[in-house]
């Protein structure tokens, strides 16, 4: 660790549908240094995805605008041609997609999937180099290289998850983002795939993004946290950073924490986040988070962002951290 591999500088995205502006993004701050697992967290529609999307170069053509900077590896992303980010899109960052039921293709066998991946960057591969490669791939994330001429209706859920982790993982990309990877899945196969990606994390010495709004998963498998409300970043810094209670938080973190059962303390119910998320189209001034906010002040209603307080490698956003509080 230590190299920086991923650097966002005030990166803002918008998306323009019949004269709505959804501000889905605003003036995210993130890096992730080589070998390094950052867990993206936050509500649905917090931004995470289209986040996740804008470093593929996979954002909608006509109807979203980009503003800031995004570098990879040196290389400035905003702006890219497609035929550029072609060339980096599978083969040096890779995404596992949220919903395997649907990201596969149903008429085309597994085997013809993952290989393709494989056909596109590495040219001089011929068909019996690839076939083996796919049945080392199948092999590496616990299927049966046996399986290769299947099709995906003849798996289960856990099992196309990890065909979708094999095709993400085909030329051992060097950032590798996982959006939500175990949402449809029950919760043994959960533990089982994260148990999975770890492993292959380690071994291939990938960074990884990983988009969740599950906390355990986040405290099994990551390294940094940035907590995202509103298109914003209102809080980062390394998981201890986050789950050390003795410290401050964002009153939005302290909600997560507040929705999760504790099994060493006794208590009747849980405390939830009252209200929902704002759409993007319709965001509050101010802080983004002060309509469902219990320590709500009047400035926090005012027309400018509060500030980011940094403490060492913990930042929160919040005019609490300012004061101290």
């Amino acid at each position: 660790m230590g190299e920086k591999l991923l650097e966002i500088k005030d990166l803002s995205i918008r998306y323009t549908t019949d004269k709505i502006i959804s501000r889905a993004v605003n003036h995210v701050n993130l890096s992730v240094d080589r070998g390094e697992v950052l867990g993206l967290v936050g509500e649905t529609g917090a931004g995470k995805t289209t986040t996740a999307l804008s470093l593929l170069g996979l954002l909608p053509k006509y109807t979203s605008e980009i503003e800031g900077s995004i570098e990879f590896e040196g290389e400035q992303l905003v702006g890219m041609k497609e035929k550029q980010f072609r060339k980096i899109r599978g083969k040096k960052i890779s995404m596992i997609f949220q919903d395997p039921m649907t990201s596969l293709n149903p008429v085309y066998k597994v085997g013809e999937q993952i290989g393709d991946v494989i056909r596109i960057h590495n040219k001089k591969m011929n068909n019996i180099e690839i076939e083996k490669r796919v049945g080392e791939l199948l092999n590496m994330v616990g299927i049966d290289a046996g399986r290769i001429n299947d099709y995906p209706h003849q798996f289960s859920g856990g099992m196309k998850q990890r065909v979708m982790i094999a095709i993400a993982i085909a030329c051992n990309p060097d950032l590798l983002i996982a959006d939500e990877p175990t949402t449809a899945l029950d919760v043994t196969i959960q533990a089982q795939v994260i148990k999975m990606m770890r492993g292959l994390q380690q071994q291939l010495g990938s960074s990884v993004i990983l988009i969740t709004h599950d906390l355990g998963i986040v405290a099994n498998f990551c390294d940094k946290v940035a907590i995202m409300y509103g298109g914003e970043i209102v809080e980062s810094g390394t998981l201890e950073d986050i789950f050390d209670k003795s410290r401050n938080h964002h009153p939005y973190t302290e909600g997560l924490f507040g929705s999760i059962p504790n099994i060493e303390e006794r208590s009747d119910r849980l405390k939830p986040i009252e209200g929902l998320a704002p759409h993007p189209s319709e965001l509050p001034e101010g802080c983004k988070f002060h309509p469902r906010c219990p320590k709500s002040m009047d400035i926090c209603r005012a027309g400018d962002n509060p500030p980011v307080v940094a403490n060492g490698t913990h930042c929160i956003q919040c005019y609490l951290a300012k004061e101290g509080k």
